[in-house]
């Protein structure tokens, strides 16, 4: 399945009037840290509160009617279950989403608040795509991946998209731009774009250091699966293995692949509660988390990163504000 330029403009009409169109921040403190500019797109700040909606609402309104009359089924972590029930409802197609049992809190109850269906598995234990599918198989339903799909991909292309063109009208084009990458399909997509706006800029995706299969993928030139016993707090970057059609993208497409640390990512999450004032999930936070731990050179350069998510459990958000810088 090719993405291409075109296919992310496309995705971008379809989305005029669904998805917010985030702004490009500045911030003082953390253009002092960097010795550089820093463009900071925040997607914690969309619909659902992450990129999500872009790729789902893309993929559902582009169903037949009769693709759409058994509904979708999906498999998430919760960001993309909250866009795909919110696009199913907003489409009037039914969802449901294969969630792990232990995802926070706030995804499980804004998913099943948005209109979805949520059926619960164990993520180390169990295999959500083989659970989805089957589901799918037994409703008749369309199938909605997490990343590995033509229409996600542009879909969520759609942020390198705006953030070239606005960084482009600020006449502040970045020399690199920070992409949370999971399963590729954010990196992927946008990247296609940000290449097709900014010919010169460099791309990086990053990833948790205990989750960074993309950056053992970089490193042989093939698909590359994690550890079972691998953890992170990073729950919506918590994907195994790369997609075929993202990492096949991405391979291209990136200049590289950054890791970051669960505590580099929580001192993240509070620069940007105390600096930013923006409340930023774990997997929302590893660009940032990149940037503010020197995980490549932005003195003198114009960098901007994207925060990808702010679905954050109260708890857990109170525990690393409590924790000194």
């Amino acid at each position: 399945m090719k993405v291409d330029i075109a296919d992310i403009e496309q995705a971008a009409l379809r989305l005029d009037g669904v998805s917010v169109r985030t702004p490009l921040l500045q911030n003082f403190d953390l253009d002092q840290v960097a010795g550089g500019r820093v463009l900071i797109k925040p997607e914690n700040l969309q619909v659902t509160g992450s990129f999500k909606i872009r790729g789902a609402y893309n993929r559902l309104s582009q169903l037949t009617a009769a693709e759409a009359a058994n509904g979708v089924v999906a498999w998430s972590s919760g960001n993309h279950a909250q866009g795909v029930a919110a696009a199913g409802t907003m489409l009037d197609i039914q969802t449901a989403i294969v969630m792990p049992h232990d995802a926070p809190k706030t995804k499980v109850d804004n998913t099943r608040r948005l209109g979805g269906e949520v059926i619960s598995y164990d993520r180390y234990t169990g295999d959500r795509e083989a659970i989805a599918i089957e589901l799918a198989r037994e409703r008749g339903a369309e199938l909605v991946p997490s990343y590995d799909h033509a229409q996600i991909i542009a879909g969520q292309g759609t942020v390198g998209l705006e953030l070239a063109e606005d960084a482009i009208e600020m006449e502040l084009p970045p020399d690199q731009v920070l992409i949370p990458c999971g399963g590729g399909g954010l990196s992927s997509g946008s990247s296609l774009a940000l290449k097709s706006r900014l010919s010169n800029v460099d791309v990086f995706a990053v990833e948790p250091s205990n989750f960074d299969d993309t950056a053992r993928s970089f490193e042989v030139g093939e698909r590359q699966r994690i550890s079972d016993d691998a953890r992170s707090i990073c729950d919506a970057l918590q994907t195994p293995m790369p997609g075929k059609i993202t990492f096949g993208i991405n391979r291209r497409q990136l200049a590289g692949v950054l890791t970051v640390t669960d505590e580099e990512v929580r001192a993240a999450i509070r620069f940007a509660f105390r600096h930013l004032k923006i409340v930023v999930e774990p997997g929302g936070a590893v660009a940032l988390a990149a940037v503010l731990s020197g995980k490549l050179e932005t003195a003198g350069k114009t960098t901007a990163i994207v925060i990808s998510g702010g679905n954050i459990d109260v708890d857990l958000f109170a525990e690393i504000q409590a924790e000194p810088n």
